[in-house]
């Protein structure tokens, strides 16, 4: 049987077949969840742990979805809201300056397995790490996931207008920082 959401959702639908379909939704889009959830919240073991509670909302909702948008949609909505909510969480427990803050995420990102500690990649990170939250998150949707501006409108809940605006917001912000970091893209 292939991966396809009509059959994850008709094995969903059979109490039967349900843990065989919660399978394959997992097999299926735990990858691209991880990725898009990673670009949020930048490291692996908080990645883990947000992928974790969105599978759990996921199990405990499926019942529930109506099929309104498509099933990657309604779960990137649930990632995003759950790394959302993780960076929230540590925000408060972060109380350190935004230059701090940056030295942080740059010395735990090379010293990261998972991560390609490429000066131009960690300058790129770096980069999309100051944008404002939307804007990152408009950006990372974007550009890393390809998602389709409705897609995009469907997972954060906004018109496609004001997504087009964040997106081309973001990639402004993100030239002009490469641009007055030069020396360390080319170091």
């Amino acid at each position: 049987m292939k991966n396809t959401d009509e059959n994850i959702l008709a094995l969903l639908a059979d109490d039967r077949t349900f843990d065989q379909g919660f399978r394959m939704l997992v097999k299926t889009y735990q990858e691209r969840l991880y990725w898009t959830i990673r670009r949020i919240v930048h490291f692996h073991e908080d990645a883990d742990d947000v992928i974790q509670n969105t599978f759990i909302k996921v199990f405990k909702n499926i019942k529930g979805f109506e099929g309104a948008s498509k099933l990657y949609t309604w779960m990137y909505r649930i990632a995003c809201n759950e790394a959302i909510s993780h960076l929230n969480r540590n925000k408060n427990r972060k109380l350190i300056n935004n230059e701090d803050q940056m030295l942080f995420l740059e010395n735990n990102l090379k010293a990261d397995i998972y991560f390609n500690s490429e000066r131009a990649q960690l300058t790129l990170a770096k980069a999309i790490d100051s944008l404002p939250e939307k804007q990152r998150l408009v950006f990372n949707l974007r550009y890393f996931e390809a998602l389709s501006y409705k897609d995009i409108s469907e997972t954060l809940e906004t018109s496609v207008g004001a997504l087009k605006a964040s997106f081309h917001h973001a990639v402004k912000k993100i030239e002009t920082y490469l641009k007055e970091n030069y020396d360390i893209v080319n170091g």
